[in-house]
């Protein structure tokens, strides 16, 4: 009931995302957080999880989950920077596609589709990118948004083991108070991020177990 309440509160919800936008020095408040984390099996069955916070509250409509193929499935680095990849690869070719991202320019865009009102899939930008994990995630995540030329995206990583917030090229973590409101979102952000991924890891494992190789006989 407790972390209910904190969740629903819009005071205490405004005082987390503040304190994170001070803690690492954001240039504007992140309305909108994107979580990823990765899930595997003994390195088989390789998962992403892309979850949504926007004002402080899960968006689960806006959800995404990936199927990583072609890494190592132990290797969460290679993972993180595919997933990375991926989802702002679609968010660049939309933009191109609508015309609203020219190659050598990046200039504000409409995350709404004129033919039929929705949102594009991918077009809302987050302002912070949280992953599962310290340095070598977030230089990995780093790098797939350099490859991308994605400039305007803040990153940082939240280690499970003492909860420390790590930034990119940063030799020390960002250590946030345990009673701090801005943690305790970052928490709820990536262990929704990991109950999200988990989900989806045993719906493609169970899948698996009812399939066989004699199936793609003739």
């Amino acid at each position: 009931m407790h972390k209910t309440k904190r969740a629903s509160d819009l005071t205490t919800r405004n005082r987390a995302l503040e304190e994170i936008q001070a803690a690492l020095e954001l240039p504007e408040v992140p309305l909108r957080i994107e979580c990823y984390d990765i899930s595997n099996l003994q390195g088989t069955e390789v998962v992403g999880s892309m979850v949504v916070f926007e004002d402080g509250l899960a968006r689960k409509s806006e959800y995404r989950t990936f199927a990583v193929k072609g890494v190592d499935g132990q290797d969460d680095v290679a993972s993180i920077h595919e997933v990375i990849r991926r989802r702002f690869a679609r968010y660049v070719a939309e933009r191109i596609e609508e015309g609203e991202l020219d190659v050598s320019e990046h200039e504000p865009h409409s995350p709404v589709d004129p033919e039929t009102g929705r949102a594009r899939r991918f077009a809302y930008p987050p302002q912070l990118v949280v992953v599962d994990g310290g340095p070598p995630q977030v230089a990995a995540a780093q790098r797939a948004l350099d490859e991308l030329g994605i400039t305007d995206v803040a990153l940082c990583g939240l280690a499970k083991r003492l909860e420390e917030v790590w930034l990119p090229g940063e030799d020390a973590p960002v250590i946030l108070p345990r009673t701090s409101e801005g943690l305790y979102l970052l928490q709820r952000v990536r262990d929704e991020a990991h109950r999200f991924a988990i989900a989806y890891h045993r719906q493609k494992r169970s899948k698996s177990m009812v399939e066989s190789a004699l199936d793609e006989i003739p």
